[in-house]
């Protein structure tokens, strides 16, 4: 098993990266997204990979971050979605737009991923749902302010508390998520904390 490559970018397609490791050149399947991404020709690259092996071809499909590989691994976990129709996915959305979408019942934002119809969409929805975490979706990205480790336990329970309460009070599960995401956690903040400031960014 190929856990993951770093060597020199000697090409980049649409769909694909050859990446020379030790004299040697691996072709790995990408999505559009890391493939816009990439770095040039001549430059170093990590890419997380994971392998398929079929009666046809063993094929390698990488990432450039490990978060879209996991999130991979949980897509092609679903039945009758395959390799390609998983890929093809990550190249429409990053990691987290598929947890928000996800945990939002947002069918028709997956069914905008080449391959995938209204019904696999509400099939991933209901599947993925046990399978990937909320408190992923709420720290997930760039713009999610981390607490410090003192306060690590506040986004184990108090976001995702936050989060269903939002949703109880009647917002819908993707402005829970967003607003909430956007609260500034510190140290020994409770669930009421974040939630006032929550409602105040809601719609913002």
């Amino acid at each position: 098993m190929i856990s993951f490559l770093r060597g020199i970018v000697a090409q980049v397609s649409p769909d694909r990266v050859i990446v020379e490791v030790g004299g040697v050149g691996f072709e790995v399947l990408v999505s559009v997204r890391d493939a816009s991404d990439m770095p040039p020709a001549g430059e170093e690259v990590k890419i997380h990979t994971y392998m398929s092996v079929s009666e046809d071809a063993i094929r390698l499909y990488g990432f450039l971050s490990q978060d879209d590989l996991n999130v991979y691994k949980t897509l092609i976990s679903v039945s009758g979605v395959g390799p390609k129709a998983a890929l093809g996915i990550l190249g429409a959305m990053s990691a987290n737009d598929i947890r928000f979408a996800v945990f939002s019942d947002d069918d028709k934002a997956l069914s905008r991923a080449p391959g995938i119809g209204a019904k696999t969409a509400k099939k991933l929805i209901l599947e993925l749902k046990d399978k990937l975490k909320l408190e992923d979706a709420i720290q997930g990205g760039d713009d999610f302010t981390a607490p410090s480790a003192a306060s690590s336990a506040v986004v184990d329970t108090e976001l995702t508390d936050a989060v269903q309460a939002l949703t109880a009070l009647g917002y819908s599960n993707s402005e829970a998520l967003r607003a909430v995401r956007k609260v500034k956690v510190t140290e020994g903040m409770e669930t009421q904390d974040i939630l006032k400031q929550a409602l105040k960014l809601i719609g913002l």
